[in-house]
């Protein structure tokens, strides 16, 4: 059984020793210490522990104060008041609040240890059974979303159950299509993060000199056009989680300072002097061979070993049996439902085919196959000649553009562009590659080595003499 947390609070140094003092000996259990209530509320963020032993008056935010930040935060948190026989009444008032209970000065030894231990008995008891709530059947993880029981699913979705209480680093990992974002929203679900909304940002979908203010935020005056503050999405995430889909596409100056956020906690927004603390459980996830980038020197070893705190790999559809099945009943009900389909169902020779699929394109793949057979199916029945109408096995570079694996069709996005671009340019100036270069704002060493990359030549776009 881990360690249970217990924060004492007391502006007064020498009574928090004293506390400590009475109760050690506690069996499983650690005492965090905090000397005001601004520094205590800080660490109720970060530690979420059992208890909480605190006067009831100090300057700044008070024991009252703290205990409404606290009950507001995680109800399973028992706040222990410390008073005098002066201030009673304000005690009875925090017992009102939602105080598990009051003890005034002097106190016995022993009653503050006996009250600290029902303290911590409640508080765990109550974290259980969030916890079996959570989890009260045996599929728990269906009502997120996420489909399959095959062994490797439940094996998975095991390590969430695991690390979800926690405030470690995942890293998730898998294939294109596979649902690793579902993945993190169901850690986020069982964590105690999970009254904040959990904050998503796709590395890969946003340019370089936005991610770094989007992340970040940014100060009035840090560049034209900052007229005023924006707070940044790591900001926005304190005290919940931020979800970094698609971490291998972070550049490599952005990686620096993500970076300095999981290991010091706290962001800079730019422009500014001044950084920020924040208190941020960061999941990340990548379907790229991160190893293989750091040995280019594409990312960072360092980052690479904070984001790696805890490792979860998403196994590919086809590695999960049965859950096929399951997910494609699963997709027909929801989009025979949406597109008024009723009583409409799978042939027997339909689910063969779909179990001998080899899926690519994993459950991303599965789903747009499920839809499109809903749509074209002429009767009840979906057949096998449904599906092949838009699966085409055998011939995967047919696929539609927007069913491709996300980093296969942006690179061919970009293949195009810059083919396009380069000729265009070559085009303009008639095959002169030193204007072109010019043009691009690119030096012409560099100009050539693109030129070279898609095989184009600039003779050709010379006029013939």
């Amino acid at each position: 059984m881990p360690e249970a947390t217990v924060l004492l609070v007391d502006d007064e140094p020498e009574m928090v020793l004293l506390w400590e003092r009475i109760l050690r000996g506690l069996p499983e259990v650690r005492f965090e210490r905090a000397y005001s209530g601004e520094e205590a509320w800080e660490k109720v963020q970060r530690l979420l522990p059992e208890v909480v032993v605190a006067d009831l008056k100090m300057p700044g935010l008070d024991g009252l104060e703290l205990l409404a930040r606290i009950r507001e935060r995680d109800e399973t948190i028992s706040v222990l008041i410390v008073t005098g026989y002066g201030t009673i009444e304000r005690a009875v008032e925090a017992i009102k609040k939602g105080a598990y209970d009051f003890i005034t000065k002097p106190f016995e030894k022993e009653r503050l240890r006996h009250m600290v231990e029902r303290a911590l008995e409640r508080s765990l008891l109550l974290r259980e059974n969030r916890r079996l709530k959570a989890l009260k059947d045996d599929f728990w993880w269906e009502e997120l979303g996420i489909i399959g029981r095959s062994p490797l699913m439940r094996e998975l979705l095991s390590l969430v159950e695991r690390v979800a209480p926690t405030n470690a680093t995942v890293l998730i990992r898998g294939e294109s299509g596979t649902g690793k974002e579902l993945i993190a929203r169901a850690i986020h679900h069982l964590s105690p993060r999970r009254s904040w909304r959990m904050v998503t940002v796709n590395c890969a979908a946003i340019p370089e000199n936005i991610l770094e203010s989007e992340l970040f935020g940014y100060v009035k005056g840090a560049f034209t056009g900052a007229d005023r503050d924006k707070t940044g999405l790591f900001q926005e995430a304190d005290g919940s989680t931020i979800f970094l889909d698609e971490i291998g596409d972070m550049p490599p100056s952005l990686q620096v300072k993500l970076l300095r956020v999981l290991q010091d906690g706290e962001v800079r927004p730019l422009g500014s002097t001044q950084s920020r603390r924040v208190n941020v459980r960061v999941i990340a996830s990548t379907n790229q061979d991160l190893e293989k980038k750091m040995a280019e020197g594409r990312f960072r070893e360092d980052l690479y070993y904070r984001l790696n705190e805890v490792t979860l790999w998403v196994p590919p559809l086809r590695e999960r049996g049965d859950d096929v099945l399951l997910l494609a009943e699963h997709f027909l009900e929801e989009y025979a439902r949406e597109y008024g389909r009723p009583g409409l169902r799978f042939s027997p020779e339909a689910l063969e085919f779909l179990k001998a699929q080899p899926w690519r394109g994993n459950v991303r793949e599965l789903k747009n196959a499920v839809k499109r057979a809903v749509l074209l199916a002429r009767e009840n029945t979906i057949t096998p000649g449904d599906l092949k109408l838009s699966l085409r096995p055998g011939a995967p570079e047919a696929r539609p553009f927007y069913l491709r694996p996300y980093h296969e069709a942006k690179r061919e996005v970009m293949d195009e562009f810059a083919r396009q671009y380069l000729e265009g340019l070559l085009r303009h100036t008639g095959g002169n590659v030193s204007q072109a270069a010019r043009l691009a704002g690119l030096e012409r060493p560099s100009f050539q080595r693109l030129l070279r990359r898609y095989g184009i030549s600039a003779e050709k776009f010379r006029p013939a003499t």
